[in-house]
């Protein structure tokens, strides 16, 4: 089941969804008109699960918070409780009674939370809020965590209750195993892919492209998606998890909320395997976009290189494309693809190419393999001696994936060059399909593990 949280601007609405749900995963700020976007979590009452769903502010100032109000009211059609949120310390807006009361036209349960009632003698405020009719009112303070117990206990009594088994249906042992292993595989079926770019590049308008609805809020205004907005598709057996993050500007322009966006979605990157580098054919390549190829590079991500909006790009397919090999050097690996989210062309290759570099993000090169790839290479060219000792490469191991990590073990891990690393990389790539995803070697001695390091 869903709620959602709807309200004016500055209510209380993304504290109370932190609240619910038990994490700060909204942002909060004293500026109006933070939250823009719908933003969903999955949230625990006793025993029962709902997903809250918080929204942006209802205020109609100019076009593009018309579109918020629009988006928050859509949500409200689509959930099966309704959590309404004003300000205690103010006064009853006409403007809150007239969308409440079209609110209760939907026939679902709505309770009216007055939030910001942070003590005994401001429940006085309360009375002048019964004029919206309505008997589930609960005044509370979000911050103090006053009052919210009994919201809590309101939404546990209108959720159903949980399915559980018979007595005669109880799970033994290996069923039991069989439920964990199965959990194991949709785990392994999940695949969180980051959008990223500087501000107005089109990353909402793709987001939208790719699910094939207007999930995230596209305007031509510069920094609209501040919380990072997620949407999840299966596709061939897959869970795409796609994740629009707020547009990055140059730190010297990062200014208010946008600090808040910024640190999310370095979080966000922590939880990511593939990124989507989302660049503007029209305008080119910028140093901004270089630095936010940085943070890919930081958190060793699969990537895919979109352009965007080449139905009006200034430029041909070679000279775009050697611009961009000649500026994203640490990202050579990576495969690009040229689009248009605005008229949806070629949008749909990028799926296809999504599972193919996951498959190499997640890939294990056999060790017979790897060991006669790494034998060949030195082969081909001996690594250089260390004042003159010689140095030398026992064997190769993969440890890990989520990028393939390699051991090499070593006489004198420590004498490796990163140019001749490089060149052991690119060897691999020449013999193994490793497209879109970074390659970790970690030299070290016999007997030494890779946490030592």
């Amino acid at each position: 089941m869903k709620i959602a949280i709807l309200g004016k601007p500055n209510v209380g609405k993304s504290s109370l969804f932190n609240r619910l749900i038990k994490k700060r995963e909204a942002i909060v700020s004293d500026v109006a008109g933070t939250t823009r976007d719908v933003k969903e979590k999955s949230a625990t009452f006793g025993e029962k699960e709902a997903v809250i769903v918080d929204t942006g502010g209802l205020e109609e100032r100019d076009d593009f918070f018309k579109k918020v109000k629009e988006k928050a009211l859509e949500s409200a059609k689509e959930a099966d409780i309704i959590l309404y949120v004003v300000d205690g310390k103010g006064k009853v807006e006409e403007e809150d009674l007239k969308t409440f009361r079209e609110l209760q036209k939907l026939k679902k349960p709505i309770a009216l939370v007055v939030n910001k009632i942070d003590n005994d003698k401001e429940l006085e405020n309360v009375w002048d809020f019964y004029r919206f009719g309505v008997e589930e009112i609960f005044p509370l303070s979000v911050v103090h965590n006053r009052n919210v117990k009994k919201l809590i206990e309101w939404i546990e009594a209108q959720l159903p209750k949980p399915l559980t088994l018979e007595s005669d249906e109880e799970l033994d042992l290996e069923s039991f195993l069989e439920t964990i292993e199965e959990e194991k595989k949709d785990k392994d079926k999940e695949i969180n892919v980051a959008i990223l770019g500087r501000v107005n590049v089109g990353k909402s308008s793709l987001l939208n492209a790719l699910i094939k609805k207007e999930r995230a809020i596209v305007s031509d205004r510069a920094g609209t998606t501040i919380d990072t907005v997620d949407e999840s598709v299966i596709y061939k057996d897959k869970v795409i998890t796609f994740v629009d993050t707020a547009g990055i500007r140059r730190r010297g322009r990062i200014e208010g909320i946008e600090k808040f966006a910024l640190n999310r979605t370095q979080k966000m990157l922590e939880r990511s395997d593939i990124a989507l580098l989302v660049l503007d054919a029209k305008e080119g390549i910028t140093e901004q976009d270089e630095r936010i190829a940085g943070y890919i590079d930081k958190y060793k991500l699969a990537t895919i290189i979109v352009i965007n909006k080449w139905d009006i790009r200034e430029k041909e397919y070679k000279e775009i494309v050697k611009e961009v090999r000649e500026r994203f050097k640490f990202l050579s690996f990576a495969p690009i693809i040229t689009l248009s989210a605005k008229t949806k062309k070629r949008v749909d290759r990028v799926f296809d190419l999504i599972l193919k570099v996951y498959g190499n993000y997640t890939k294990r090169i056999p060790t017979s393999l790897l060991n006669k790839i790494i034998s060949f290479a030195q082969q081909k060219h001996p690594i250089p001696s260390f004042r003159g000792k010689e140095v030398k490469i026992f064997y190769a191991t993969q440890y890990d994936t989520k990028p393939p990590k390699i051991s090499l073990v070593m006489n004198r891990p420590e004498a490796l060059h990163f140019s001749y690393q490089r060149y052991l990389v690119n060897v691999l790539r020449e013999n193994v399909d490793l497209e879109g995803t970074p390659v970790i070697l970690t030299p070290k001695k016999r007997g030494e593990r890779e946490e030592e390091r």
